[in-house]
Order: C-alpha cells, then structure tokens, then sequence
C-alpha cells in the first residue's frame, strides 16, 4: 500500500511566529497533537503538544511572549505519497515519531500519517510493532 492510500488530506500549517495560546487552542478545537510550521511556502519544522509542555512550560519560561519558533522541532523528518506504508512504518520506528508530514513530488506538503492512519491501513503485527517502537522511553 501506497502512503498516499493511508494518510489523511487536507492538513493545515502554522507561521512560526503563531502564538502558543492560539496554537493550543487550534490542537484543542482539531483533536489533534501536532501542527506543521511553514515559511515562505515551505515546511520548517513541526510543533507538538510536547514540544509546548516540555519546552515552554517545564523550562519555567514565560508562555505569553513565546511563539512556535520557540519551542518547534526543526529537524522535519517527512514521507513521500510514492512511498510504501512499509517504508513510512520503518521511518517512523528508527525515529520515534508518531506523526510524519506527507510531501508529494512537486516537495507540496499534503497530508500527514499518524499512527491512529497506519493503525487502520495495516495488519496488527507492523501496527503492533510501530506503537512499541515509538512508545518506548528514548535514549
């Protein structure tokens, strides 16, 4: 299966400089734990729930003055739509992720695939597997 076949469409991205607050609430109204960052037409970096929690909150600074640049994760680890959900699954355990950007051959971010994506897509066994690998305390 095609990566393309599994993801979800239609996800939206935020300005770095996005206040935290209105980055909370949009993670709050959406469901979700994890916005995209863009600049100038192109994907930066990826801020999560955690990223927030940990990087603001728990190192004791003042959230009202920070912005997703602040606390975002620029390391952007991706998937393409022309990939196997095979090779998304390893990408995701190697790293530890949870969430990947999907990006097509014209380098457009289009979607993104969570592990709630793969757990409908694939078979128990990879599915198993990916949440053992991402849940596991990080070195």
């Amino acid at each position: 299966m095609q990566i393309s076949e599994a993801m979800h469409s239609g996800v939206r991205w935020i300005s770095p400089d996005t206040d935290l607050r209105t980055v909370a609430h949009i993670m709050k109204d959406e469901d979700i734990g994890a916005l995209p960052v863009g600049e100038n037409d192109r994907l930066i970096g990826m801020v999560t729930d955690r990223d927030i929690a940990l990087r603001a909150f728990a190192n004791g600074h003042d959230v009202s003055s920070l912005t997703v640049r602040d606390v975002m994760t620029s390391q952007i680890v991706f998937c393409r739509t022309s990939e196997s959900l095979e090779d998304a699954i390893r990408l995701m355990e190697e790293k530890k992720i949870r969430r990947l950007p999907v990006i097509n051959e014209d380098k457009r971010m289009v979607g993104m695939l969570s592990l709630g994506d793969i757990s409908h897509s694939s078979s128990r066994e990879l599915t198993g597997e990916l949440l053992k690998a991402v849940s596991g305390h990080h070195a």
